[in-house]
């Protein structure tokens, strides 16, 4: 896998755990969180929006769903 493809994936991850944690969350909140750009941000929450994982209640808001999920290391 290459070097920016981890990084992202465990960036992605790092996200997902975040919200998991909190519970809700503004993508602004997101984005100061992880220091990265409201547009990668973005993008990052789409990918674990179309795999099922995150949702978005209102707008700038997001909260993770039920499905089910095995975090590895």
């Amino acid at each position: 896998m290459k070097p920016s493809t981890n990084r992202m994936l465990n960036r992605i991850k790092s996200i997902y755990m975040f919200i998991n944690n909190k519970g809700l969350v503004t993508t602004q909140e997101l984005v100061e969180e992880f220091a990265i750009t409201p547009r990668t941000i973005q993008r990052d929450l789409n990918v674990l929006a179309y795999n099922d994982l995150v949702e978005s209640p209102s707008r700038g808001m997001w909260t993770t769903t039920e499905k089910k999920v095995k975090i590895s290391s």
